[in-house]
This record gives structure tokens, sequence and C-alpha cells, in this order.
């Protein structure tokens, strides 16, 4: 694994979705094995706060992986012009009751005025994980989740939200699978030259 945790997905929700990788093969590889690992990305994510009381059990860590699998089939559903499974909405919902929603901030950035985040910090694991929850559901009901792609690179699969200007980005970093797909296509390329007979 390059790194514990991968944040390009471009929504928290998505990076949370990416916390499972490799979803292409028959076990994809999981990132949160343990509930200290939930805990630690949940503090990365800055969705919890650092003197967060109680440690989190094995059934807190059940609880975020299906919130997690949830938010990838309704992302993926709607995005695919779908809705999604009444028992995902549940999840959502249930999740998303779970946290008070933060208070909406304003930053200037490139002379343009935008929204501050899409959360604040959580005292407790249940509204970091509530925080998640909104985060969906506000993209879900967003413009953007027709810009929801999965990364073209066979060996990927991570979720991420297009936000190039021509709306045609393919991987989930440059510099991650889309250096090493031109990489691997071009030595194949070559190996295909040096195959064919003068």
């Amino acid at each position: 694994m390059d790194d514990v945790w991968i944040w390009d997905g471009g929504r928290v929700c998505l990076d949370f979705v990416n916390t499972l990788r490799h979803r292409w093969r028959t076990t994809p590889e999981e990132t949160l094995r343990e509930p200290d690992d939930l805990t630690r990305w949940l503090h990365e994510a800055g969705l919890l706060e650092p003197d967060t009381p109680a440690p989190l059990t094995e059934a807190v860590l059940a609880s975020g992986r299906r919130l997690r699998e949830a938010v990838d089939r309704a992302v993926l559903a709607v995005a695919d012009g779908g809705l999604p499974a009444p028992e995902d909405v549940a999840i959502l919902n249930r999740s998303s009751a779970a946290a008070p929603r933060p208070a909406p901030q304003l930053v200037v950035t490139g002379g343009r005025l935008e929204r501050a985040g899409t959360a604040g910090l959580a005292a407790h694991w249940e509204n970091a994980l509530g925080l998640i929850a909104q985060d969906a559901i506000d993209l879900l009901l967003s413009t953007e989740i027709r810009r929801i792609r999965v990364c073209g690179s066979d060996r990927c699969g991570l979720r991420f939200v297009d936000r190039s200007p021509a709306h045609n980005r393919r991987w989930c970093s440059m510099s991650r699978c889309g250096n090493r797909t031109k990489v691997r296509l071009h030595q194949a390329r070559a190996r295909q030259r040096d195959d064919v007979p003068n």
C-alpha cells in the first residue's frame, strides 16, 4: 500500500469509501482493520476531536463499515442515474441524524466566496460518522453527483469527484494511477514491438 489512506476523493464521504481498496479483487484490501484504524482515520479526516473520550469498539467499526458500503452503493447508483436501495437510504438517514449539523462557514478562495469545509469536529464517533453521512446526502442531492468517477486504472477502483475543467479526469491521481498505467501501457507496446520479427 502506498499510503495508509488516500485523500483524492474530493469529498470526505468518498475518502471514507476509499478506505476499502482494490474493490475489483476477490478480496479487497481493508484499511480499517481494527477500531483504532477508524479512530485514526476520523482524526486525520478532521472529523473527530483529538481528546475523544471512549475508544471505539468492534461494533463501532462494523457500523462504520456498514455506513461506508451504504455510501458507496448509494453514490454509484445515483451517479448512474438510478436510486439508492431503501436500506442504504435508511443507513444514511440514521447516521446523519446522529450528528448535529455544523454551522455553515464561509471562506474566500481565489477571489471567490465558497463554503468552508463540509464538516466540523465531532466530540463522539457517532457524530463523526454522522458528518460523513451528511456529506454523502449533500453529494447525492447535488449536481456534483454526475461527476462521480471510478479510477480508470484496472488495478485501482477508487472513487472521486471529477472537478477537472473539461470533466474528463480518468485517474484518482495522475501521480499514482495515471503515471503507472501510462508506464505499463508503454512497456506493453515496447514488448509488442520487440516481439515483431524484422
